[in-house]
């Protein structure tokens, strides 16, 4: 009867041992995606704002008109309409 006592609550150690291993491994799952997934919007957003540098710098390089360009000569065609 002792045995079988104690035999019983080593099984339930164990199983305990088990789901409270797991649970940690889950938290820690996620919070490892959780991290990816920042680093990754993190990286996204430095990859625009460094292609946006860089277009922008074609562009000038190129000479093309920009929208505050384009703005400016509306403005001054309206004016000299006036």
């Amino acid at each position: 009867m002792l045995k079988d006592m104690i035999y019983t609550s080593l099984g339930v150690a164990s199983v305990l041992k088990q789901k409270v291993e797991n649970e940690i491994k889950l938290e820690d799952g996620k919070n490892i995606l959780q991290s990816l997934q920042e680093k990754g919007k993190d990286e996204n957003q430095k990859l625009k704002d460094e292609l946006q540098s860089m277009i922008k710098e074609i562009i000038d390089d190129l000479g093309l008109a920009t929208k505050d360009d384009i703005k400016e000569l509306k403005e001054e065609l309206n004016k000299g309409k006036n």
